[in-house]
């Protein structure tokens, strides 16, 4: 497992094309409105070689047996859904930020049990093609980005409908050794930060729509790939000196919108390649896992709130009134509802065909909604 220096060292490594304000950043790593977003997903490192949290971090790897940061894992137990939950709720303490890894951890879980459902069906090789991935990225300890959202054009229509059909991400070419495809991602979460992507549909889809029915993994370098990063209000402020009104100097989020122009995508690191059939179930499990993820990540963040709120009162000597306690009482009923959903979807758990365990998606949804 990698360090949290050994992580940093290894995006410079990259060749990462980010723009910003209509530029590319040749230096992004040190950018002063980026690199709040890479201490955050640092932290996921530096725990996990922190003895104190060993058994939330870390795991087993179910596919080589060897020790593994939790955030590559194979949830193999209702056990490990709860400990995936309590570990974001940590970082979450300790970041009070978002700390990016979760979507490509609910991404491995909900490619890994459709992919053996699609070649159950139909024959193909991706749940081994997924397989050799996930094992490179268990042992090299990676960041992987999971890129859903399209962005959809005009929603009334289907993916083949749409006036431009870069409105959805779409093979463009079938080629012996893969594919080529082009399209975009929105607001990808800590893209900018992944050392690969794996990219899954966003909707259900119908055999018209066969061509956008497609999962992938590619490094966040590959040739065509383009990162426009994401604006936060106030983001500036983090550019200029001192430290006054610029909220959380330290840790903070990240996205982008991801634009793929004409990238090629070799056969084993195809996950989903025209069985349109598979789309829905691949996306309702990736968004039942996310759901289950903020009963974590949102209620650390949280804590951080509620402690703020509660602080802030004491310095102004109003921490015994009624109105101000009424306040911090609602907060933290509101926290440990969104974390006991959290807790029972993950509780009440399942195996999947593949093996690795699944949420129950009603109780992860009622988390979301929260």
């Amino acid at each position: 497992m990698m360090t949290a220096k050994e992580y940093i060292d290894s995006l410079r490594k990259l060749n990462t094309r980010v723009y910003m304000f209509g530029e590319k950043l040749d230096n992004w790593v040190d950018h002063p409105m980026i690199r709040p977003s890479i201490n955050c997903v640092a932290m996921t490192y530096a725990l996990a070689q922190d003895p104190r949290y060993e058994e939330l971090m870390t795991a087993t790897s179910s596919l080589t047996g060897r020790k593994i940061n939790r955030f590559t894992h194979l949830h193999q137990s209702a056990d490990d859904l709860v400990k995936k939950v309590k570990m974001q709720r940590l970082l979450g303490q300790k970041t009070a930020s978002c700390f990016q890894r979760c979507v490509g951890m609910d991404a491995f879980n909900a490619v890994y049990s459709t992919t053996y459902e699609i070649d159950e069906k139909c024959g193909t090789s991706y749940h081994e093609n997924f397989k050799k991935f996930l094992v490179y990225v268990q042992d090299n300890d990676l960041t992987v980005d999971g890129a859903m959202t399209d962005p959809k054009g005009d929603r009334s229509k289907a993916p083949h409908e749409q006036t431009d059909p870069d409105m959805y991400v779409h093979v463009v070419e079938r080629r012996d050794d893969g594919i080529v495809v082009c399209g975009a991602k929105c607001h990808q979460t800590g893209s900018v930060n992944s050392h690969w992507h794996i990219f899954m549909p966003t909707i259900a889809m119908g055999e018209a729509d066969k061509d956008y029915a497609v999962s992938f993994a590619c490094p966040t370098d590959a040739e065509g790939l383009y990162m426009i990063y994401g604006r936060q209000s106030c983001d500036t402020r983090k550019m200029e000196d001192g430290c006054i009104d610029v909220g959380n100097a330290k840790f903070g989020g990240q996205e982008a919108l991801v634009v793929l122009d004409h990238v090629f995508i070799p056969n084993e690191y195809i996950f989903l390649n025209g069985e349109y059939e598979f789309a829905g179930m691949m996306v309702e499990r990736f968004a039942g896992y996310h759901r289950q993820s903020y009963g974590g990540c949102k209620v650390g963040v949280g804590d951080v709130v509620i402690g703020a709120a509660a602080l802030a009162a004491e310095y102004n000597g109003v921490e015994k009134a009624s109105a101000v306690k009424d306040k911090l009482i609602e907060m933290t009923h509101l926290n440990e509802t969104l974390y006991s959903c959290g807790i029972a979807c993950s509780c009440e758990g399942c195996p999947t065909k593949a093996g690795n365990y699944q949420i129950d998606l009603l109780l992860a949804n009622v988390c979301k909604q929260n």
